[in-house]
């Protein structure tokens, strides 16, 4: 269906390439699956009020091709009446609202389609689509991530890499979200981390309780923020297809709350990859105090994720870093500092070369700390790669199986049990020189005449890297004296 859903789409003057076509076949994908679901439930329970209302059903107005309209009456109506229409629904206020999501979403959509007869048969491939069953919810659902998966190429360009599913998988199954537990992703993105998140909830429920009964008891544990409308929308669809029932994903900047904000909005568990290289226009990092602004965006997230988690006796994350993150200085040692001193940063897990390849080369860990500091020592994994294979590449990419040895290392939910290995070794807080967490594995032969040569590449790029970020952070201190 995906493939004769392109198919139209490619004829069309009004979509090029996947940056138009996916967001296009996403909200009809959308106003499809919703009608489906609101359908279910309408016959299960009497009282439910659909968000969408006739004429503007995906039943009323697509679902039968003989009275559907289409050429121009199909282009007038989807532009003039049901968009704007989708666009100014309002709820009750309550968090999870289906109204108030559905008004985010088509707030910043559009009909990107010149041609209300090809725009007709898309709406054809799209209705084939059933939602009904589960099974046909869970295959869609595969369907349409690995459709996600083929965005990637896009988004890297502005420092957004979508994370692994393997990545994924790993953070969330170490910090073990657990049922009746608030989880958040504020750069939720397509919504990978919270999808991830609520099955492993929904595994760890009540085993006698029905399915229903299980999504019932999560409803409204997840919450996000996406600020960008295209991923958003995506997002929700990803949600939405999944059976996540009422998430609180709100379409906005997490980083535009005060510290005194995001502490009373706290949360039990974040996990989250937040876009790096970039930087945040100049307003958002007034929201955070004068030693701590910064206009980099990995660093205003990673303060925004310690305020989250402060109020919860349980409170945890795990936060995907570039390398620039470990041995920054400047502002970046001082974020470090509160970092160790309020907080324990009990791991860091060193991801391989090109775990997010082809979109970027950045070296990446994964920071993993929880309330109830001081830091008093840390554990250091670095993860390799499999034998022979010097990095990963967009054709062999990381699998979820080659964590196995990292997770047998990681011990219970103490942690009591670890050891040093090939590729796990303990520092203690008090070694740690100027807050640089860059250190290398001290078990491992450190013989530049034996090592890859992209392994010495990779140390140069960051030593440059290194350099680059303290003339930044002089320019960035220069001005602000200015």
């Amino acid at each position: 269906m995906i493939k004769r859903a392109r198919d139209v789409m490619r004829k069309d003057a009004g979509l090029n390439g996947d940056a138009d076509r996916i967001p296009q076949f996403a909200w009809l994908l959308f106003l499809k699956a919703l009608d489906d679901l609101d359908e279910s439930r309408e016959v299960t329970d009497p009282g439910y009020r659909p968000a969408i209302v006739s004429p503007y059903r995906w039943r009323d107005w697509a679902a039968n091709s003989t009275t559907r309209r289409s050429g121009d009456a199909l282009l007038t109506f989807v532009n003039q009446n049901l968009l704007p229409h989708l666009a100014q629904l309002t709820g009750s206020g309550a968090a999870g609202d289906t109204r108030e999501t559905v008004a985010a979403i088509f707030r910043d959509t559009r009909n990107r389609m010149l041609s209300g007869y090809l725009l007709a048969d898309l709406v054809d491939e799209v209705n084939r689509v059933s939602f009904v069953s589960a099974d046909d919810v869970h295959t869609m659902a595969h369907l349409y991530e690995s459709m996600l998966r083929e965005m990637r190429d896009a988004a890297g360009d502005a420092g957004e890499f979508y994370t692994p599913r393997p990545v994924i998988r790993f953070m969330v199954g170490r910090l073990d979200p657990r049922p009746g537990e608030v989880v958040m992703d504020p750069a939720a993105g397509t919504g990978g981390f919270l999808v991830e998140a609520w099955e492993h909830m929904v595994h760890a429920a009540d085993a006698s309780a029905t399915p229903a009964q299980q999504r019932a008891a999560l409803r409204g544990t997840l919450r996000g923020f996406e600020k960008k409308p295209m991923p958003y929308l995506l997002g929700q669809m990803n949600l939405l297809l999944h059976e996540v029932d009422s998430p609180r994903i709100t379409r906005g900047n997490a980083l535009t709350f005060s510290a005194a904000d995001q502490r009373r909005d706290g949360v039990d568990v974040v996990l989250t990859n937040p876009p790096f290289g970039g930087e945040e226009e100049a307003g958002v990092k007034d929201y955070f105090k004068t030693d701590y602004r910064t206009a980099e965006t990995s660093w205003l997230f990673l303060l925004s994720v310690m305020e989250r988690i402060t109020r919860s006796k349980s409170g945890r994350a795990a936060v995907v870093v570039p390398n620039g993150v470990l041995f920054d200085e400047g502002i970046g040692g001082r974020i470090k500092a509160r970092l160790l001193e309020e907080f324990n940063l009990h791991t860091i897990v060193r991801l391989p070369n090109g775990t997010f390849s082809p979109y970027t080369l950045i070296p990446t860990n994964i920071l993993f700390f929880e309330r109830g500091g001081p830091t008093k020592d840390i554990w250091f994994y670095e993860h390799p790669t499999p034998d022979g294979r010097k990095n990963y590449t967009k054709t062999k990419p990381l699998r979820y199986e080659e964590f196995a040895d990292c997770e047998a290392w990681w011990g219970g939910s103490e942690r009591n049990d670890r050891v040093e290995t090939a590729h796990a070794w303990n520092v203690s807080v008090a070694d740690v020189k100027n807050f640089n967490l860059d250190l290398h594995n001290p078990n491992r032969p450190d013989d530049l005449a034996h090592r890859p040569p992209a392994e010495l590449i990779a140390e140069l790029i960051d030593s440059e890297r290194r350099i680059l970020a303290l003339l930044e952070q002089l320019q960035t201190e220069v001005a602000d004296v200015q």
